[in-house]
């Protein structure tokens, strides 16, 4: 290459997270010659953990490639989990003074999680509604659009390459409860002015139609709500939607209900919409040890846990082990919320739970009404955003590999000259020339394990998830000077049962027997190294319990001399 070539400014775009998958975003533009380009970052978000991923909460992508480069400043597009989630965890490892710039509603929630993991919020910037920020070659400019949180904004980001659209989540709703509408008069200035590319969300791409607007969702709860005439109501909601949450308190004050809000996450989010302005400061709810005192048809408990989370407030209640909130037979609970893939099976325990109990369950597929919408755009709403921004480049990100193919092609259908589809670590030039995918850098995920980030497949995670699969033995033998067995092998297993299901006691017996044999059919030599002992014990116990429990279970064997 050249001296000329390697010093040619390029504009480039780095997904880390969101690519691939629904959730944990993290996005970065890099602009200059490919020895010393400059940046800004898109979000930093999370994800969370599985069931395969036990004693893990949180997840997020792994910037060590970004670690060192030249970062002018992090711009967060709105305060949902999975773009904001990953701020206290990520900036630090980054080593920068960047300022982060976001808006009033998604500073609020920021600062609380940068002081709760101890990180100096004095590089957060707060920032109006449809503010310009210059940092270094980039001039961002905050648009409004409207998705399922307050304050959700896209960035027009001016390089001297051109400008790039960086949608974030959105939606097209006219009648969003809380906030302007989309800003549709400056999309469409951009699409004048001549946009480079659109990075642009790909969740309900495979949806026809439009996703729906909070009014009705208001108007269907408050028919909804009105006509459960006896016993109490609970709704099941994201916190996050606080126009949702305004139309479930303006239902229930209809229906001449209380509202108890239930869950932390629940006050979280309501205290900072009140702090910003965006509910009223002086809205006052039934406090939990309170709201058993009224009249079972006069309450309606605000609660989260709509994806059947086990420690949520709603799962708690249906275990009947919250503190103060009790739901009985007769009382109803609503769903206004959709089931994210992957969390069905907690979902439906939780339904089957209340259901249990006598509780009327209602989702969004058992009533006429309108009572849940999504906040990202179907396929009508992204052929009007393309119109709106005509940009040259399509490159669709926030979805599975599924939604970022079809993305794309939806994109070419529309007469979008190019379109990309890049992957998790995919180093995207988009210009000079044609859009294209230079290189696959290190990328991965970093997972909270206790209080530290450690890489996902960390040895530590793998061999809690064998022991969540499969158990653990532990034997121990006492040996002495001339090799003679003084006590054991003695086997203690953790997570095995006999078969009237008790803890394993009596089969045990068994694999005391197999590493006693084992032991004895060593040469003396060997009996003094440490090493050989615990070979031949853990080879003999994994074939004994193989063929006592049909398992293959974590064997630790210790060896004591005497």
């Amino acid at each position: 290459m050249s001296d000329t070539a390697h010093s040619k400014d390029e504009l480039v775009f780095l997904p880390l997270g969101g690519c691939g998958e629904i959730g944990m975003n993290l996005n970065a533009y890099g602009y200059g010659p490919p020895h010393a380009r400059r940046w800004i970052l898109a979000d930093l978000g999370v994800t969370f953990g599985s069931d395969d991923e036990p004693g893990i909460d949180l997840i997020c992508a792994d910037p060590d490639y970004l670690i060192g480069e030249h970062i002018d400043a992090v711009f967060l597009t709105h305060a949902h989990e999975d773009h904001i989630g990953a701020v206290g965890l990520i900036y630090p490892r980054l080593q920068i003074n960047a300022p982060i710039y976001a808006t009033p509603f998604t500073a609020e929630l920021v600062r609380s999680k940068m002081e709760e993991r101890g990180v100096d919020t004095a590089a957060l910037k707060t920032i109006s509604m449809g503010s310009k920020v210059q940092a270094g070659p980039f001039e961002v400019t905050y648009v409004t659009l409207t998705h399922s949180i307050p304050e959700p904004n896209a960035l027009a980001i001016r390089t001297p390459a051109g400008i790039v659209l960086h949608t974030g989540d959105w939606k097209i709703d006219p009648d969003p409860q809380i906030g302007s509408a989309t800003d549709v008069s400056g999309l469409t200035a951009l699409g004048d002015e001549g946009v480079l590319a659109m990075v642009c969300d790909s969740t309900n791409v495979f949806e026809e139609g439009e996703a729906g607007s909070e009014e009705t969702v208001r108007q269907g709860l408050v028919e909804l709500i009105a006509e459960q005439k006896t016993g109490a109501v609970a709704v099941t909601t994201f916190a996050s939607n606080v126009a949702r949450v305004k139309s479930i308190i303006d239902a229930a004050m209809q229906a001449d209900r209380h509202v108890c809000l239930v869950g932390r996450s629940m006050h979280k989010i309501t205290n900072a919409a009140k702090a910003v302005g965006i509910l009223p400061p002086n809205l006052e709810f039934v406090d939990e040890s309170e709201a058993g005192h009224f009249p079972p048809e006069h309450i309606l408990y605000l609660c989260t846990g709509s994806q059947g989370e086990p420690r949520a407030a709603l799962s708690r209640i249906a275990r009947g082990d919250h503190r103060h909130v009790i739901l009985r037979e007769g009382d109803t609970v609503i769903f206004s919320s959709r089931q994210i893939p992957g969390n069905e099976k907690g979902i439906f325990a939780l339904q089957n739970g209340l259901a249990d109990k006598g509780i009327r369950v209602i989702t969004p597929r058992m009533v006429p009404q309108k009572i849940h919408v999504s906040g990202h755009p179907c396929r009508d709403e992204l052929r009007r955003m393309y119109q709106w921004v005509r940009p040259r480049i399509s490159v669709p990100v926030h979805g599975e590999r599924r939604h970022i193919m079809e993305h794309a092609a939806y994109a070419r259908s529309l007469q979008v000259p190019e379109a990309i589809t890049p992957r998790n670590g995919s180093l995207v030039r988009l210009a000079p020339g044609a859009a294209e995918i230079l290189d696959e850098v290190p990328n991965g995920r970093l997972v909270l394990d206790g209080n530290q980030l450690v890489p996902e497949g960390a040895q530590g995670i793998q061999e809690r998830r064998k022991l969540s699969w499969n158990g653990v033995l532990f034997a121990s033998v006492s040996l002495d000077e001339q090799g003679n067995v003084v006590d054991g092998p003695v086997v203690v297993a953790k997570g095995f049962s006999e078969p009237d299901g008790r803890l394993a006691d009596e089969s045990l017996e068994t694999l005391e027997e197999a590493a006693d044999i084992a032991i004895s059919g060593l040469k003396r030599k060997n009996r003094f190294d440490d090493d050989a002992v615990e070979r031949a014990i853990g080879r003999a116990l994994r074939k004994a319990a193989e063929t006592a429990y049909g398992r293959r279970p974590m064997i630790e064997v210790v060896v004591l001399r005497t």
